[in-house]
């Protein structure tokens, strides 16, 4: 049986894309918004770092090079944690009430982002989103017709792409070009069953286990290669948002959380917003740092 703590009490609105930094021996992830924030955790010291941003702020990566990639609202953005500055690298392409959102690497360094169209659920047809890959300076549209972008990873071999539109209620799979990006080969991964949470973020371990977090059931499932649901583990709140391996041995798995009421009578609501860890048995992968 899994072992699940309460990690850090982080009080997060949104809480989102957690990865650990070989570099620092640290946890970073954002709070989306309200307010929109970048942090960092030291497990072993307890320090914990919080980097305030202008705008909305979707994800962001680690660059090869030192610093960091973030995904804001509108554009991608060079981050020096040291002088906090935001230099606009690529802007996006899309209206002010699409924002950009949910991003990675893939195991060659190259960047994909995707994004939430804000006009979704109000309007359930809402899908005015999209995901990129970053080439060059530039956003290139890959996939459309997004409304809210979710559920990105990559296989440790990097020749399959894992992506979502929670709407869909459908993790899809991509073959992966390493050399180009070219994405082939579009299918069905997995579904959720109607009434069964939502997608929200995922990763991946060394085996090729593709871990979700199904927000409003409280639940991180782990996903054969196949799209074989293998296990289900509970935590101590109803909405997880995105997990991610790390530890000096990448064998905690570490989860975000939302306090957004995505479900009224959800139980276990307390500790929404809070970060958790878990001991599942395996191991994760280092992400790829940015080296495009």
């Amino acid at each position: 049986m899994a072992e699940v703590t309460l990690a850090l009490d982080a009080q997060n609105h949104l809480g989102e894309s957690p990865m650990w930094s070989a570099r620092d021996q640290a946890l970073w992830w954002v709070n989306c918004e309200l307010p929109p924030e970048l942090h960092r955790w030291h497990p072993e010291s307890g320090a914990h770092d919080i980097w305030p941003m202008p705008q909305r702020i979707g994800g962001f990566v680690h660059k090869a090079g030192g610093g960091l990639l973030l995904a804001l609202a509108d554009g991608i953005f060079d981050f020096d944690m040291e002088s906090e500055a935001l230099t606009l690298r690529a802007p996006s392409p899309l209206p002010p009430h699409v924002k950009l959102h949910e991003c990675g690497c893939d195991r060659q360094g190259r960047f994909w982002v995707g994004s939430f169209d804000h006009h979704f659920p109000a309007d359930r047809d809402a899908a005015g989103g999209a995901w990129f890959r970053l080439d060059g300076n530039a956003l290139t549209r890959v996939i459309e017709g997004v409304s809210v972008s979710n559920g990105l990873a990559f296989s440790p071999d990097g020749r399959t792409l894992y992506c979502a539109n929670t709407p869909s209620r459908c993790v899809e799979a991509f073959d992966i070009d390493p050399e180009t990006g070219t994405l082939s080969n579009r299918r069905i991964f997995l579904s959720l069953a109607p009434g069964d949470g939502h997608i929200d973020g995922a990763t991946v371990d060394t085996e090729g286990g593709y871990w979700l977090a199904v927000v409003a059931t409280g639940t991180v499932r782990r996903y054969l290669p196949d799209g074989t649901l293998d296990r289900t583990i509970a935590l101590p709140c109803s909405n997880p948002t995105k997990p991610a391996f790390g530890g000096a041995d990448m064998k905690t798995l570490f989860a975000t959380s939302t306090k957004m009421v995505i479900k009224a009578d959800s139980p276990d609501a307390e500790l929404n917003g809070a970060l958790f860890a878990v001991q599942t048995g395996f191991i994760g992968i280092n992400e790829a740092l940015f080296a495009f």
